[in-house]
C-alpha cells in the first residue's frame, strides 16, 4: 500500500482535501512554511507545482506564480530539495509533484524517480504526458513505489477511462471543467453524473478540481467525490497577502476542511467503489 492509498484508507470514506501551491512562490523558504501550514490546517495531500516556462494547462493565477518562481531560478532539483526539507518535520502528509514532462525528461526518468523517492515524494502528475507516452516514466515511478496520477477530462471516453484506470495509482484527478485552472461555473450535478461513469472503470479514489474556490463550491463536490482539489484560490491568497502568506493560506484551508468534513453524501454508496478497492 502506498502512502497516498494509506491516507485515503485512514479517512474511512470521508472526502480528502488536496491542496496545490507552486514551489518557489514567492520563494522556497516561504513555500516550506506554506506546506506546513497546509498540513497543519487540514490538507490531506499536498500538490506541489514544479514551475515551468510554458504552463499550458494553467490559468493566469498559477502562471504568475510559476513566473515568480522561475524569476528566482527555481528548478526541479530545488523542488526535490524542498520536499526533503518538508520531510524533516512531516513524514506522513503525501506530496504529489505536479508539472510538465520537460524538466523530468531532461533529468532522466530513472534519476528523477530515484531522487523523488529519496526526497519523500509520493506521487507525480505530469499534465502533458498522456497514456500513449507515459510508459517509460510510469515504469520508473512504479519501481520506486511512487504513484502516477492521471488527469481525466469531461470529454474522456470510456475506453480511455479504462486504460487510465489500469495505470493510475493513488488517485485520479477529474478536471471538472473544459479550460484552464481557475475557471468558474461548476455544475455539481454534471460532475456527479460523470463520476458515476468514471467509477465503472476506475477503482481508486477520484478527486475533483477546477472551479472550486470556496467553502460553498467545495461542499457539494465533497458530497460526490473522494477528494476536493483546490489550487488557484490558494495561490491567489499567496499572491494577495505578501508577508503573511502562511497565515492567510492556513485560515482558508482550515475553513475549507471544515466545509468538506460536514458535507453529506448525496447517496450512501456514492464513494463506495473507491473505498472498496483500497
Amino acid at each position: 500500500m502506498t502512502t497516498i492509498q494509506h491516507t485515503f484508507q485512514q479517512l474511512n470514506g470521508r472526502p480528502a482535501l488536496i491542496t496545490y501551491i507552486t514551489a518557489g512562490d514567492p520563494d522556497l523558504n516561504t513555500t516550506l512554511q506554506l506546506m506546513h501550514s497546509l498540513a497543519d490546517n487540514g490538507a490531506d495531500i499536498i500538490e506541489l507545482g514544479v514551475p515551468f516556462s510554458d504552463p499550458m494547462a494553467d490559468g493566469p493565477t498559477i502562471q504568475r506564480a510559476a513566473e515568480r518562481a522561475l524569476a528566482q531560478g527555481v528548478s526541479l532539483r530545488d523542488v526535490l530539495a524542498l520536499t526533503a526539507r518538508f520531510r524533516e518535520r512531516n513524514r506522513h502528509t503525501p506530496v504529489v509533484l505536479m508539472g510538465y514532462l520537460n524538466p523530468i525528461h531532461k533529468m532522466g526518468y530513472a534519476d528523477f524517480a530515484r531522487a523523488a523517492a529519496e526526497a519523500g515524494v509520493n506521487g507525480v502528475l505530469t499534465v502533458d504526458s498522456p497514456i500513449e507516452t507515459i510508459a517509460p516514466l510510469h515504469r520508473e515511478l512504479r519501481a520506486q513505489g511512487l504513484d502516477t496520477i492521471f488527469l481525466v477530462a469531461p470529454t474522456t471516453g470510456e475506453a480511455r477511462m479504462a486504460e487510465i484506470g489500469r495505470l493510475a495509482g493513488g488517485f485520479v484527478y477529474y478536471v471538472s471543467l473544459k479550460g484552464v485552472t481557475g475557471s468558474a461555473a461548476l455544475d455539481t450535478a454534471d460532475v456527479a453524473a460523470k463520476l458515476a461513469v468514471l467509477r465503472r472503470h476506475i477503482h481508486i479514489p477520484i478527486g475533483v478540481g477546477f472551479g472550486i474556490n470556496d467553502a460553498d463550491s467545495a461542499r457539494p463536490i465533497a458530497a460526490v467525490a473522494d477528494a476536493v482539489i483546490i489550487g488557484s484560490r490558494i495561490v491567489k491568497e499567496i499572491e494577495t497577502h505578501p508577508g503573511r502568506e502562511a497565515a492567510a493560506v492556513g485560515a482558508l484551508v482550515h475553513g475549507l476542511k471544515a466545509a468538506i468534513a460536514g458535507a453529506l453524501p448525496l447517496k450512501a454508496d456514492s464513494r463506495a467503489s473507491a473505498r472498496d478497492a483500497e
